[in-house]
């Protein structure tokens, strides 16, 4: 045996066996080469997809998007390539790994390498197909947990609305809106009345309880739209979009039946309470959210100095 022929052979087990798909293309996309990866996963023998076109045989491929990544290595003589974050697969494999059990199919990159001929001409396109499923699960699972702490930073964890930190980031994004598009909204401030003397009276455990349930009635009362925070201990804050502050008002009588409904059961002891409202509509005066947010903060006092249990609206 020759050493030519020594080295064509050893070259050609390496292709075979390497852990990486190699697809070999003629200028007609016609399969000349397919090594044992590409077998393994995909079930075709190399002789029953030789000399057949790739699109054929692999419906799956976007044929224009494939087409226009090989013919700049044809026409330029340099590589492209894919990403499995610009496209999951190139070839629909299933994912056989037991460590990345969670994925359904193998997430792919690939390189696609122009081959010259004796000539010095591009007449095929050398496909190199990787399996990287393990890094685009935990690249997935750490992005999920990322967004996962993003809500999390921006939620109240007692009652499940937004924190007062992101919820006056909405507020002031929603002011300069305004100001460049002027439109009915209104800002709805409210708090437990004699918040103090439930916790005296009955311990943190029931005032946490009412804190609860305060905000379950805040998300039977309000719309998907509107913005709902926990302001303070016992204070809350809601921005309604697309109402006036007679619209605000109607949903705030709302809000305050259906608290004033509300018995809170805890150690044989059955809590009722009530809560007082303050409302201020958006305004083209108001030079910053701060005096918007003061006006409905006022309003708000205004109700406790009247008796509590009641609703004013800001002048």
């Amino acid at each position: 045996m020759s050493d030519q022929f020594k080295q064509v052979h050893s070259l050609m087990t390496l292709l075979q066996n390497v852990d990486v798909g190699l697809v070999v293309l003629d200028r007609e996309y016609n399969i000349q080469l397919w090594n044992n990866f590409m077998e393994s996963h995909s079930g075709l023998h190399p002789a029953d997809v030789k000399d057949k076109c790739l699109f054929d045989v692999f419906d799956e491929i976007p044929k224009s998007w494939f087409k226009q990544k090989a013919e700049s290595v044809f026409t330029l003589n340099t590589r492209a390539f894919t990403t499995w974050e610009q496209r999951p697969y190139l070839f629909k494999f299933k994912n056989y790994r037991p460590i990345t059990g969670t994925a359904e199919f193998m997430y792919q990159n690939s390189t696609l390498i122009p081959l010259k001929s004796s000539a010095g001409e591009v007449d095929c396109v050398g496909l190199i197909i990787y399996d990287v499923t393990d890094v685009a699960v935990h690249r997935q699972a750490l992005k999920a947990v990322n967004n996962q702490l993003t809500i999390l930073s921006r939620i109240d964890k007692m009652t499940g609305l937004f924190n007062r930190g992101y919820w006056q980031e909405r507020f002031y994004l929603e002011f300069k809106r305004l100001q460049r598009q002027p439109d009915a909204c209104s800002l709805i401030l409210f708090d437990i009345d004699h918040f103090k003397k439930i916790n005296d009276s009955y311990g943190h455990s029931a005032g946490d309880l009412v804190i609860k349930n305060t905000a379950d009635c805040i998300r039977d009362c309000i719309r998907e739209t509107d913005i709902a925070g926990r302001f303070g201990g016992e204070e809350f804050s809601l921005l309604l979009f697309n109402a006036d502050k007679q619209q605000a008002k109607i949903l705030a009588e709302r809000l305050l039946d259906v608290i004033r409904q509300q018995v809170i059961r805890y150690q044989g002891e059955q809590i009722k309470y009530t809560v007082s409202i303050g409302i201020a509509e958006y305004s083209q005066h108001y030079t910053s959210a701060e005096i918007w947010l003061e006006l409905a903060d006022k309003a708000l006092y205004q109700s406790k100095h009247q008796g509590r249990d009641c609703i004013n609206l800001a002048d």
